[in-house]
């Protein structure tokens, strides 16, 4: 885990506040995404992100709210259907983690990001302003 965790239970939510979710577990590889499906998902020209065992993202309200729409051929990211809010992102088939938003947690200061991934797709004009690790693609591919 990057940077510091609550001791209480991390808990979040959309916008509007009909979706609301518990993590089970604490959050691990948490960072930064600047690859195009993230920067056209969020809005941003990045998303900061943070993984838990799929079983672990707990949805207590709102789950008949949920969207799901295809990323990838492999991937699916949750949204609430009535403001837009992006929860998570996870594999279809076979999945055992999901990356979830950290902003969508209620003190998304609890998790820092430690890293950037897919900095080949960064936007131009939005350089991270930190000194943490940056990889073109995915971790696994050596970084920058």
């Amino acid at each position: 885990m990057n940077g510091p965790v609550a001791s209480t239970p991390l808990v979040g939510g959309c916008l509007c506040g009909t979706v609301r979710y518990r993590l089970a577990s604490s959050p691990t590889d948490a960072g930064w995404c600047h690859c195009r499906t993230c920067q056209l998902n969020s809005g941003s020209p990045a998303m900061a992100f943070a993984t838990v065992p799929t079983d672990d993202f707990i949805i207590e309200n709102g789950a008949d709210s949920i969207g799901r729409i295809s990323s990838s051929s492999t991937g699916e990211r949750w949204f609430c259907r009535a403001c837009g809010t992006p929860l998570l992102m996870r594999d279809r088939d076979g999945a055992t983690t999901c990356d979830f938003s950290i902003a969508t947690l209620d003190r998304p200061e609890a998790i820092t990001p430690g890293f950037h991934i897919f900095t080949a797709s960064r936007i131009a004009w939005a350089m991270p302003g930190d000194d943490l690790p940056r990889y073109p693609r995915g971790r696994s591919e050596g970084s920058e």
